[in-house]
């Protein structure tokens, strides 16, 4: 019997296989085609809450959130420019993991490690919006949202004894919520010299992976353990406020340096200058600079018809690099009309100075740059001079109290200055006009600013038909003291290109109190321009104590 339906269910499937073939072939090459209607598009407003919360995720961020920019274009700009990207990161990825696949090859029975295929597939990423940061500082921020999800190619090869394993990755898909920020901001193309990179949340990160042909994340449990592994990784590494710093520009090739002391001078006197004059006398004055620098040099006053002047003058000048900087010391004689004559010069290289330290130098006055000048032995005279580099104190960021600012230093050669207190309370005031908005003007707007401190007037640089103007200048003020209980004047002015009875016109001024930058070491704030509308000014003042 049993055989008996065997045999049955056996040839009901032989004659019925190929029948339902016949007929399934009829009905498909005799049947019309329905016509495929378009499917229904309701307003988001018509919609109910269960078809609501289907879409709601995949909702981009510029619909969600006000502050996030929409940037179709950068997207397209990704999508042409993929298949380049592709090659070019995986390019960096192979170089980069090359020598960490040498340090494996020997150990644990490992013969080789290599790709067999890496490609990042044809889908690139998709960023759902971009949302940018005003911070005040020289610097970028910026936080994109995306979405990737890609369908890449990547495949590893494991050579352990006699064995191949391949591991392959593939459905990768990654939701991330970076921070990007370039900083600093600085004159050299690319104009920023770093990248610094961290992430706002916890990345959302899935793929599969197949070893010897098997997906193993579809073992129970593994894909939970391994999701959960990447992002507790990730977050101990690159989760706010831990980053990833990406170097753009080597520090050398940074055009900015930042002040690190302060040069004080004391021109003491000078001896049997030069004969100028028909009277058979002179009119010194001394001119002094550092190089590297556009600020203009410093003067003495002049001593009329002294041949061997007295000055017993100080002065301050701001040192950004010890080991390369030369004070350029230039002797003249003052004429009342025409240029002045130049009596000698002189130099000498910061890099002797022992910080902290006054040394007097007494030096030949030179002709001209070129000491090795044989032709030129005329006697020009001498000039007596003191030197003390006073660095900047590395926690000078806080103020500590009242400082004492007596310049008491010694003169005798080599003898060090009478211990800190005579230079305690020196400092560098550093003011940084970063620019203005909405200045108005009633006749023209080409504004630029003047920074007014203790009797100084100094200017930015004049920007043309803008109610918007950025200057990014800095101005410095050597200091005895603190400035404490001070004021300092910032002016916005404007002035007509094309001669005018109204050439100047005032678009607003502020006055800071620099209590707060003594206190504090560094302020970086908008002020509200007084006398102007709408117009604010972005000032950063720094105070860096010897």
């Amino acid at each position: 019997m049993g055989f008996l339906n065997a045999f049955l269910e056996f040839l009901g499937f032989g004659i019925g296989l190929p029948f339902g073939l016949l007929i399934g072939f009829f009905l498909f090459v005799y049947s019309k085609p329905k016509d495929v209607k378009d499917p229904v598009v309701r307003p988001l407003h018509e919609l109910d809450t269960d078809a609501l919360l289907d879409i709601l995720p995949d909702i981009p961020l510029w619909v969600k959130c006000p502050d996030y920019e929409r940037v179709d274009w950068l997207n397209k700009f990704l999508l042409d420019m993929w298949p380049y990207l592709d090659k070019a990161i995986c390019a960096m990825i192979r170089s980069t993991t090359k020598p960490m696949f040498a340090e494996y090859i020997g150990k644990y029975k490992i013969e080789a490690i290599e790709f067999e295929h890496l490609t990042l597939g044809t889908l690139p990423p998709i960023i759902q919006g971009l949302k940018v940061y005003e911070t005040m500082e020289k610097d970028l921020v910026m936080e994109p949202a995306i979405r990737w999800a890609g369908n890449p190619n990547i495949v590893l090869v494991l050579q352990l004894l006699s064995v191949r394993l391949r591991f392959q990755l593939v459905d990768l898909q990654i939701f991330a919520a970076p921070r990007v920020a370039l900083k600093p901001l600085v004159p050299t193309f690319p104009c920023f010299a770093n990248i610094v990179v961290s992430l706002m949340e916890r990345p959302h990160v899935d793929f599969g992976l197949k070893i010897l042909g098997g997906d193993v994340m579809s073992i129970p449990g593994l894909y939970r353990l391994v999701q959960d592994m990447i992002k507790k990784q990730l977050a101990s590494l690159y989760l706010w406020p831990q980053t990833l710093d990406i170097p753009v520009l080597d520090a050398s090739t940074m055009v900015i340096k930042k002040p690190v002391g302060i040069l004080h001078v004391k021109v003491v006197r000078a001896k049997k200058l030069l004969k100028a004059d028909i009277l058979g006398t002179s009119d010194p004055f001394v001119k002094l600079s550092l190089t590297g620098e556009k600020l203009p040099a410093k003067k003495t006053t002049i001593k009329k018809r002294n041949l061997n002047p007295e000055w017993n003058e100080n002065f301050k000048l701001v040192v950004k690099d010890p080991e390369s900087q030369v004070l350029q010391l230039q002797v003249f004689d003052w004429d009342k009309v025409g240029g002045h004559d130049r009596l000698g010069m002189q130099f000498v290289p910061l890099k002797v100075l022992t910080p902290r330290e006054t040394k007097e130098f007494t030096l030949d006055l030179l002709k001209h740059t070129n000491i090795s000048d044989s032709q030129d032995k005329k006697q020009r005279g001498q000039i007596v001079l003191e030197l003390t580099y006073v660095p900047f104190r590395e926690d000078s960021i806080e103020f500590s109290g009242p400082l004492d600012g007596n310049d008491g230093r010694g003169s005798a050669s080599g003898r060090s200055s009478s211990g800190d207190e005579s230079l305690s309370g020196a400092g560098l005031l550093s003011v940084i006009v970063q620019g203005a908005e909405d200045v108005e003007g009633k006749n023209h707007i080409n504004p630029y600013a003047l920074v007014l401190f203790r009797g100084e007037r100094k200017r930015t640089k004049k920007i043309k038909k803008t109610r918007d103007p950025r200057w990014n200048e800095e101005f410095q003020f050597t200091l005895d003291q603190p400035p404490l209980h001070e004021l300092i004047r910032i002016e916005v002015m404007s002035k007509r290109t094309s001669f005018s009875f109204r050439s100047k016109e005032s678009l607003g001024h502020v006055e800071i109190n620099l209590d707060d930058v003594v206190h504090n070491g560094r302020i970086n704030q908008k002020y509200h321009l007084i006398d102007s509308k709408n117009g604010v000014i972005h000032v950063e003042i720094r105070w860096i104590t010897v």
